[in-house]
């Protein structure tokens, strides 16, 4: 069976799936292997220099941040440009891996749920998300708040997932992993 979790920033998917390596399950993170495949992949880097242009890769060889995000903000088609080459090679690299587990911010956004037989959802109220988002990547509350407004509304994911975990700092998680296997 292939489980997705997802959530929005800041809701603690990933603890949660630290969680769940703790217990032996292993969870493929889109999100570094995108970071990877950008690096590793000959197809991925032609493909995205293709796009992008020449300044896509720095004279070292690793991506060039800059250049990417200036592309990639100018407008949506850009931004949907971009993930039209790097969710296929992921959702290539996941399915390869033989993981079952699959974590993704972007779940749905990216159609990652049709590989997936269910969908858990680690959610949070939006103060908490704002509050670890600010922490964690340094960043005032007014650009965690643009990051949370970027995503998918977790009411929508809520209601599309199968189950859902509440990570809002004072629900005890362990109980609700456990319900996971029942």
């Amino acid at each position: 069976m292939r489980i997705g979790i997802t959530g929005g920033i800041g809701s603690g998917k990933s603890f949660v799936c630290q969680l769940l390596k703790q217990r032996g399950i292993e969870v493929y993170d889109c999100d570094s292997a995108a970071k990877r495949l950008m690096h590793t992949s000959a197809q991925l880097r032609q493909q995205l220099s293709a796009l992008i242009g020449p300044d896509t890769y720095l004279q070292d060889g690793r991506l060039n941040k800059a250049a990417v995000a200036q592309f990639l903000l100018t407008s949506e088609e850009n931004a949907k440009a971009i993930d039209n080459i790097v969710h296929p090679a992921v959702f290539d690299d996941y399915e390869k891996s033989g993981i079952d587990w699959v974590e993704s911010a972007i779940l749905y956004e990216s159609g990652l749920d049709r590989l997936l037989d269910k969908v858990i959802v680690v959610t949070a109220p939006e103060d908490v998300r704002i509050k670890r988002v600010m922490q964690r990547d340094h960043i005032s509350e007014a650009k965690a708040k643009e990051w949370i407004t970027r995503q998918l509304p977790q009411e929508i994911v809520r209601s599309k997932a199968d189950y859902e975990i509440i990570n809002d700092g004072e629900t005890p998680l362990e109980p609700q992993i456990d319900n996971l296997f029942k």
